[in-house]
């Protein structure tokens, strides 16, 4: 079993205490889990498995299916830019570069060193109309041109200073 602090251990005793009371499902605890750390830990998914005995495959299996879930920290900041067909031919291409040589990320990063801004990319926001098109910090972003990506990226990275 992986280890969990006393501190952590406090947090997801709460989570499994109402999950338990109120008769919950597996998501709604990674839901939970995720509100409380910001994404879901595996030292708490081994907890939550030997606990309820359930395979840790179970919890697993339910947050890599669904995108609203996360498995390694993400920064304060996100942006994500839509990849689908209209985005992608009204070029979403040059807006990934951009946010990536912006944000200095290499290969498959998608959170910069200082853990500020997580950067990623989802196959399709249903925005088509607006395309191309970029959330920033859940404010939608459309017709976003790399010029425009690069001053909203400038102004984050300028505001944490």
């Amino acid at each position: 079993m992986l280890e969990v602090s006393p501190e952590i251990e406090k947090k997801i005793n709460d989570i499994l205490n109402k999950y338990i009371e109120g008769e919950g499902n597996v998501i709604s605890l990674l839901q939970d889990a995720q509100e409380t750390f910001g994404y879901i830990p595996e030292n708490v998914v081994d907890w939550f498995s030997k606990k309820l005995d359930i395979p840790e495959s179970r919890f697993f299996g339910i947050a890599t299916f669904y995108a609203q879930f996360h498995l390694k920290p993400r920064g304060k900041n996100i942006i994500t830019a839509c990849c689908g067909t209209a985005c992608h031919v009204k070029g979403s291409e040059k807006l990934i570069s951009t946010a990536s040589r912006e944000l200095n990320l290499k290969g498959d990063e998608d959170t910069t060193e200082d853990g500020e801004i997580t950067f990623e990319k989802v196959a399709c926001l249903g925005t088509c109309s607006m395309a191309p098109v970029v959330i920033i910090n859940k404010k939608m972003h459309g017709k976003m041109t790399t010029e425009k990506l690069a001053r909203e990226i400038k102004s984050i990275t300028k505001a944490k200073k």
